[in-house]
């Protein structure tokens, strides 16, 4: 399993992992550090402040008791919350887990690390993973003579094969001194009994235990060990995300309770959140015992918004939507002597402000290399935060939820669906659950905040423009066939392959079975940053596998392209590696299914190429739409030059009966 540097050895300048007993250490470059040391230990005069965070995952906002549950029991957090501040209006950087967790380590929006969607398992396309050219808490910190710590969940890699130190973006790439206990193979469901099933390497201190108790073990042995130095340590657990599985002494105590079987109140979650609770109260008295409470920041939040809707109310939504009850989450500070017991605090926070705040707890100065800001002034109560605005981008399709972004400003809050720029505007300070969009009557301040989000979407570069913006300015192909098939190479993927013939600048493919044709021009992108437009001409209406095709491809074994179905009127995209159709960790684009019609008179689809990242738009007659986006960078690098090379501009179709036509194909780069 991963584990710490032995005594004596200093992880400074090195990437270490361990698999059981066994200690790999490798040689690396010492990492740049984001900011200078002070001459002192911090702007007080004092020792340096330490920063525990402690993250549950899934947790909804109102399932602490702090919170107002009265059926679910955390009394260990609810003091913390008495002795400490509780916020109201503390948000998580993204509706889910793995972007949240970038934002956390880097002080930056989640489309600034690349990390905008939870990270799949390895056998996903994207082999997506947080890079370590991305400075992150070790090198904010680590100047401050700060030791950093993550015990539990990292999720911040697609690679689950091969030395744990060797991996992608894990955890000891990004400097972090030690690490306990996070994910060896994909978490998946989850696991939360001994042995578990993504801790293979992680030997039981006692009979049949618990994890998130594991987690607590190993919290106090981290605060013990450096309690000399100050530490930067991020708790990061598994529970309470599904499936959900808790002691069955507490399942049975929970069970038995009144309002047991009544929504929300969930037992066995109740369950797994007692014994987060009693983990915190570990930690809690941990830093107390040894003297540390005093010096020692204690956060306690959530990842994202709960994924059942009713622990969220009177939220609107939850996991994976950008309305509140996605995105707001419950956040504690505990800080003796520094933090005003009991102190409320309803400014607006986020995830990308605990880097910054252990930065100024540090000494240090946090400027615009964040996009969060330090909350030390609300924890003190000597200031604000003198921010205007909060943004989040999710470009991405989850259970019926598409692709959204969303900004607060002040007490309003406007949300907009990528599609086809359809926004809401939401007064949260009288509507917290969402429930009135206010856009029609203040369509001035709708349009300011629409303005701010798509500055800010453009500024981050989370998406490619569509295709005729002004940043695709170099031509590279255009093609109505007029001049027939001579540049082209016609790829047969079926057996069969019709009859296929050029006329009036269409392409016209004739079958009476089914025939599946890649048309691959002469043409490869010079560019990472391209685009290709398909002007589809006429359907038989009569097969029932009308397809036609816009993307790249090397052969008739290997392509990207991107797919209209016209009997379905449905979207997606085929990437075909060596003959293998891959899928894994594809989104589920079916709340795209019968919404595109490429049938209306000057119709086109469109394949955008950003580096590893392709992304489809449609006109259907009133401008371009954005439909999705993927990344296929672990299948196939197109942000790779030489790879790039291999590929050329290509269109297809795909029919089993009667007469199908493409108008023309053009290509720009920037």
């Amino acid at each position: 399993m991963p584990g710490h540097i032995p005594a004596g050895l200093s992880r400074r300048g090195f990437i270490g992992g361990a698999t059981g007993s066994a200690m790999t250490l490798l040689a690396a470059a010492p990492r740049a550090e984001a900011h200078p040391a002070p001459s002192g230990p911090g702007r007080s005069g004092t020792r340096p402040a330490n920063v525990v965070f402690v993250s549950v995952d899934d947790l909804g906002h109102d399932e602490l008791g702090a919170y107002g549950n009265t059926f679910n029991e955390t009394p260990n957090i609810d003091r913390l919350a008495r002795e400490g501040a509780l916020f109201t209006h503390a948000y998580a950087a993204a509706p889910v887990c793995s972007p949240t967790r970038a934002a956390l380590v880097t002080g930056r929006y989640p489309a600034r690390s690349g990390i905008t969607d939870y990270l799949r398992g390895e056998n996903a396309a994207s082999a997506a993973y947080l890079s370590p050219d991305i400075p992150t808490a070790p090198d904010v910190l680590g100047p401050y003579g700060y030791t950093t710590g993550l015990i539990g969940k990292w999720h911040l890699t697609e690679t689950y094969s091969g030395p744990y130190a060797e991996r992608p973006g894990n955890p000891f790439a990004h400097g972090f001194d030690e690490v306990v206990a996070s994910e060896e193979k994909y978490i998946a469901d989850g696991d939360y009994f001994h042995p578990y099933f993504f801790l293979p390497g992680l030997e039981a201190r006692e009979p049949g235990e618990h994890l998130t108790d594991r987690l607590a073990a190993e919290a106090v042995d981290y605060i013990t060990r450096h309690r000399d130095e100050p530490f930067f340590l991020h708790v990061s657990n598994y529970a309470v995300h599904t499936a959900l599985d808790g002691k069955p002494d507490l399942v049975a105590k929970y069970r038995a309770k009144p309002g047991a079987g009544t929504a929300p109140n969930r037992p066995v979650l109740a369950a797994m959140l007692e014994s987060v609770d009693r983990q915190v109260g570990r930690i809690a008295d941990t830093l107390s015992e040894l003297g540390l409470d005093r010096d020692t920041l204690l956060l306690v939040a959530s990842d994202n918004g709960g994924p059942y809707r009713g622990a969220n109310l009177p939220l609107r939504g939850g996991k994976g939507e950008l309305y509140e009850g996605g995105i707001r989450v419950p956040m504690i500070a505990h800080w003796p002597g520094r933090v005003p017991p009991g102190r409320r605090v309803d400014t607006p926070v986020s995830t990308i402000d605990v880097l910054p705040t252990a930065l100024d707890l540090a000494g240090g100065r946090p400027g615009r290399e964040f996009d969060g800001v330090s909350i030390a002034p609300l924890l003190t109560g000597t200031g604000g935060l003198g921010r205007d605005e909060l943004y989040w981008v999710y470009p991405h399709f989850i259970g019926a939820t598409r692709p959204h972004a969303a900004v607060r400003s002040g007490r309003y809050k406007l949300v907009r669906y990528l599609r086809d720029g359809r926004s809401e505007l939401y007064d949260l300070a009288r509507d917290p659950g969402e429930s009135t969009d206010l856009s029609g009557q203040y369509p001035g301040r709708a349009h300011a905040l629409g303005g701010r989000l798509a500055a800010h979407i453009a500024e981050v570069g989370v998406l490619p423009p569509a295709p005729d913006d002004r940043v695709y300015r170099t031509p590279e192909l255009d093609e109505s066939f007029d001049g027939g098939l001579e540049r082209w190479s016609v790829l047969p993927v079926t057996a069969h392959a019709g009859a296929v013939r050029v006329a009036d600048g269409q392409l016209s493919v004739q079958a009476d079975t089914l025939t599946h044709l890649v048309f691959r021009s002469d043409i490869a992108p010079g560019s990472d940053t391209a685009a290709a437009v398909l002007e589809p001409g006429t359907f038989s209406g009569a097969g029932t596998q009308d397809t036609v095709f816009v993307g790249l491809a090397q052969d008739a074994r290997n392509y990207l392209l991107f797919r209209y179905h016209n009997g379905l009127n449905r979207v997606g995209w085929d990437l075909c590696v060596d003959g293998q159709l891959i899928t894994a960790g594809a989104e589920p684009l079916d709340g795209l299914d019968g919404t595109v019609d490429l049938t209306v008179p000057g119709s086109r689809y469109a394949f955008v190429l950003h580096g590893t990242r392709s992304t489809a738009y449609v006109d259907q007659g009133r401008g371009w739409e954005f439909l999705f986006t993927t990344d296929t960078g672990g299948a196939l690098d197109l942000g790779d030059p030489a790879v790039r090379a291999r590929y050329r501009w290509a269109t297809g179709v795909r029919i089993d009966d009667g007469t199908l036509t493409v108008g023309g194909l053009t290509a720009h780069r920037a």
